[in-house]
């Protein structure tokens, strides 16, 4: 964290500037590409550097705005990974129930209530997949029935 508050500083610095130095941008980035464990930082970084390098390299007007549109997005990349982040930390994602997890299980929407035509539909599609005469295990296809049967007789099962 301390390495990203720095690059986010000297990016801001080099944005800033009346004539941006894209030598030292170039190195700035070239450091990014090769320190930063975060994928988006790394891949962003890797393509803003030869564009950096050419307007280090080339007064062309063109060059320069897409040099600084790559610096942009670098910057970009940083900031979204400096914010701090708000919402409950390490909370655990709500537990479906066991109408929730049929329906997900038969690829069916969670909020829309459906007919007993829409739930056998779904369940022979996604049988077609699972269905061990076709490559699926069995378990796998009894857990779809079951599924389904949830589905069509929601009272006769209990809520796991």
């Amino acid at each position: 964290m301390e390495r990203l508050d720095f690059w986010k500083l000297a990016l801001e610095r080099l944005r800033s500037a009346q004539s941006a130095d894209f030598a030292e941008a170039g190195r700035l980035v070239a450091e990014i590409a090769r320190m930063s464990t975060d994928t988006m930082l790394r891949q962003a970084a890797e393509q803003a550097l030869p564009v950096l390098r050419q307007a280090a390299d080339n007064d062309d007007h063109g060059v320069v705005l897409a040099a600084q549109r790559r610096l942009g997005v670098v910057l970009d990349v940083v900031h979204d990974l400096s914010a701090p982040r708000f919402g409950r930390r390490n909370a655990k994602p709500k537990q479906l129930s066991s109408e929730d997890r049929a329906r997900k299980a038969l690829g069916l929407p969670l909020a829309v209530q459906l007919t007993c035509e829409d739930i056998n539909g779904a369940y022979r599609r996604a049988a077609k997949s699972v269905h061990p005469d076709h490559g699926g295990s069995a378990q796998a296809f009894i857990d779809l029935a079951a599924a389904r049967d949830l589905l069509i007789h929601p009272g006769a099962h209990k809520d796991a």
